[in-house]
Formats: structure tokens, C-alpha cells, sequence
């Protein structure tokens, strides 16, 4: 039976040997040569920095490393499912030559690029072509048994096997399903050995620290700068909204006050409509308290919220809940007022005549999938209301995933860490 990781990309079986083999052998013929002639490069430039040539071309050279480095990366993640992020140190974009090549030479992450390149082209090459060399070495073996061993030199060796005759060819047929058998179960954890190699040289906790101290240092400027307009918009609705209601019935009470002894039906068409005036602020604000924190969402959770939220959208829209408990109320609102700008957007731009929502907790994360079969096209910046949202589920380390291809579906994901109580 064929079993697959999150990537998609640990298969086991028949099918995924030969994906590990190919893949191993594109890695090797195309790693090799790269990491040398990387390698020969940067020695060569740097060794040439004292005379000068090397001050205009190590720039240059490095960021080739980089980009090589990145690739290899990239490939760790789709085919191996392992995440080396990267950790840069940034250079100024006015930055002189001089400046560019003592800075990228300054930085740790450089010298773990050029340490990772002879290692790469030593055991990182054996480590990608073993998967191969585990697919095609029992072929042999069964060549061997099957008539192969009768034009081979006398005495050649199969492993520990001597083939001499067809009784020792036989012995190397069943070496090499032997070794079939271990190819089949260990190709692919070969290919991943190769991976977390390169994770070993290549990556850095210390990266993974500072890209997590840049991240959370740019989503709490982003919740502070949310926080202030949220705080402008309440002050401006109140103003706008209640308290000029509140002001206008203020001066109706004191004009019916002046009137009920002179002109009583006047005083009470103002005092009607002062009762009116009351009920509309009322109504403000509540609805300016709704969209600080709905009532439902307090009192029935994210669910129950997310339901009543569809109820009021003009397009059909299925909602699926799993969620065996309740997250914290911080969570809860920012998935809530997420959800809401997505099914906005859906409705606004996608052209979409039905939605479906899923909502579920595992892995101990809170995940929301917004799936609509219009247009598609939605994609995160360019003044898009998804922006929006993954700024606000950074704040709690959340992240946001968009697929919408031209023509459609959209499907919109949501993940936030939390636990349920």
C-alpha cells in the first residue's frame, strides 16, 4: 500500500522508489557540478578581493551561492518536507561594492553556504544518489541470474557473491531481492537523509530566531496600528452616529419642556420623536458593539458565530463545525472577523453563487476553509482585503493560504495555534 506524508511527497512503494531514484539521481548530476564550480567560484573571488577584482565580482559570486543555497531549500521542502528557512542578513540598496562584499561577508549565513558546498558535492552526492543506486544495483542481480553472468568475466563478484556459474547467479538473484526489499522501505527515507543533511550544514536556529523576532516584531506593529484605527473608527461612529442622536434628543426634551404648558401637540409630535431618536441610537449602538464583539460569539462560541454569519450573506453557503471546545476569546474574535472579510471578498469579488465553510481543531491548531466556486483570481496584497487578514492573524501567529486559480474555485485556509478548553 502506497502511504504519503503532509507534502505529499514520503511515499513508500513501488511507485514512490522509483520517484525517490529519479529524484535522487536529478540531485546528484545537477548538485554536483553546481557546488563545485559555486565553490571554485567563491574561493577564487575572495582569494582576489586584496588586488581589487574581487571586491567588484564576490557579490555577484555569492549571491549565485544564494541562489543555489535557496533552490536546494526549496527542493528540501517539496520533496523531502524538510523547512530550511533562510536568514540573510539584509544589505542596504544603496550599498557601494565594498560595502556589499564585506557585508555579505560578515554575514554567518555566507559561511554556512560555502562550508554546505563541499559537503554537498562529498556526502550530500552519495546520499542523493544512493535511492538509485538502491533501485537500479538489484536489476543487476536479477540480469545476473537470468543469463548475464555467461558474458561477464570469470570470477565476478555480485556484492559477496561470486558468480561463476548459474547456481552462484542464482545466489545473486535472490542477494538482489534482498536488496530489492530494503529499496522498496528505505529509498525514500534515503532521499530525506540527504535533506536533513543539508538542513545540518545549511540551516541555523539562530535564523530561524531572528526571522521569528522579525515576524512577530512586524505582526505587533501590525496589531498596534490595527488597535489605533479600530479605536478612530469607534470614536468616529460614536460621534457621528449615537452621540449626535443623543445631543439632537437632549435639544428636543428641552424644547417639549418649554412647550407642554403652551402648545401640548407639539410637545408631543417632538417627544414622538424623541422616542424615536432614542430607538435608533439604541439601535447604533449595538451594532457598533456587535462589531467590537458580537453577542453570539460571547455567548455561543466561534460555530454559532460563523452560522449567523452566513444567514446574512445573499449567497448560498454551507457551514461545517468540529470543534469540541471553545478557544480563547482573543482567538475566537480574530478567526471570527477573519472568516467575515473572506466571505465578504467571496461575495463582493468572486462572483461565487455558493460558499462552504469548514471549521475544525487538530494538530492543535484551529483551521477555517472558505471554498467558494466563482471566478477566482483572489490573491494576498495589492490593497486586498486578505491583507488585512493575515495581519491580523499574525498577531497570534496564524497563517493564511490562498489557492484561486483563473477561473475558479477559490479556496481560502486559516490556521491559528490555540487550544480548545
Amino acid at each position: 500500500m502506497t502511504t504519503e506524508t503532509k507534502n505529499g511527497q514520503g511515499r513508500t512503494g513501488g511507485r514512490g522508489m522509483a520517484l525517490s531514484a529519479i529524484r535522487g539521481l536529478a540531485l546528484a548530476l545537477v548538485s554536483l557540478p553546481g557546488a563545485v564550480l559555486c565553490f571554485v567560484l567563491s574561493a577564487v573571488s575572495i582569494a582576489l578581493i586584496p588586488v581589487g577584482i574581487g571586491i567588484v565580482t564576490t557579490p555577484y559570486v555569492l549571491r549565485g551561492v544564494r541562489t543555489f543555497a535557496n533552490w536546494r531549500r526549496v527542493l528540501a521542502a517539496e520533496w523531502g518536507g524538510v523547512r530550511i528557512p533562510p536568514s540573510y542578513r539584509p544589505l542596504p540598496r544603496d550599498a557601494n561594492p565594498w560595502g556589499r562584499t564585506f557585508g555579505m561577508l560578515r554575514d554567518p549565513a555566507t559561511w554556512r553556504d560555502l562550508r554546505w558546498l563541499p559537503v554537498d558535492m562529498t556526502a550530500g552526492f552519495v546520499t542523493a544518489l544512493l535511492p538509485f543506486a538502491l533501485l537500479v544495483y538489484p536489476l543487476e542481480g536479477f540480469a545476473l541470474a537470468i543469463g548475464l553472468w555467461r558474458v561477464m568475466p570469470d570470477g565476478y563478484w555480485y556484492g559477496f557473491v561470486r558468480v561463476s556459474d548459474q547456481t552462484s547467479a542464482l545466489g545473486a538473484g535472490a542477494l538482489a531481492l534482498v536488496l530489492m526489499f530494503f529499496a522498496h522501505f528505505f529509498s525514500a527515507r534515503m532521499l530525506h537523509v540527504h535533506f536533513l543533511l543539508t538542513r545540518a550544514v545549511l540551516g541555523s536556529h539562530q535564523g530561524e530566531l531572528t526571522e521569528r523576532v522579525r515576524v512577530l516584531t512586524e505582526t505587533r506593529r501590525d496589531a498596534v496600528d490595527t488597535s489605533a484605527a479600530e479605536l478612530r473608527r469607534i470614536e468616529r461612529d460614536l460621534h457621528d452616529g449615537a452621540q449626535a442622536r443623543l445631543v439632537a434628543m437632549g435639544m428636543d426634551l428641552g424644547t417639549i419642556e418649554a412647550l407642554i404648558e403652551k402648545d401640548p401637540a407639539k410637545a408631543r409630535e417632538l417627544l414622538a420623536h424623541a422616542r424615536q431618536s432614542s430607538a435608533e441610537a439604541l439601535t447604533e449602538l449595538r451594532e457598533l458593539v456587535r462589531g467590537i464583539h458580537p453577542p453570539v460569539l460571547a455567548e455561543r462560541g466561534l460555530g454559532d458565530a460563523v452560522r449567523a454569519l452566513a444567514l446574512r450573506l445573499p449567497v448560498a453557503t454551507e457551514v461545517n463545525v468540529e470543534l469540541p471546545g471553545r478557544a480563547e476569546a482573543p482567538v475566537e474574535s480574530a478567526a471570527y472577523f477573519a472568516v467575515g472579510e473572506v466571505l465578504t471578498n467571496a461575495v463582493k469579488h468572486s462572483g461565487a453563487d455558493r460558499i462552504w465553510v469548514d471549521l475544525h481543531h487538530t494538530d492543535g491548531r484551529l483551521r477555517v476553509t472558505v471554498t467558494d466556486n466563482g471566478k477566482g483570481g483572489a490573491v494576498i496584497g495589492a490593497g486586498s482585503g486578505l491583507t488585512g487578514v493575515e495581519r491580523r492573524l499574525g498577531t497570534f501567529d496564524g497563517v493564511l493560504a490562498v489557492g484561486s486559480p483563473a477561473g475558479g474555485p477559490t479556496m481560502v485556509t486559516l490556521e491559528i495555534p490555540c487550544a480548545l478548553s
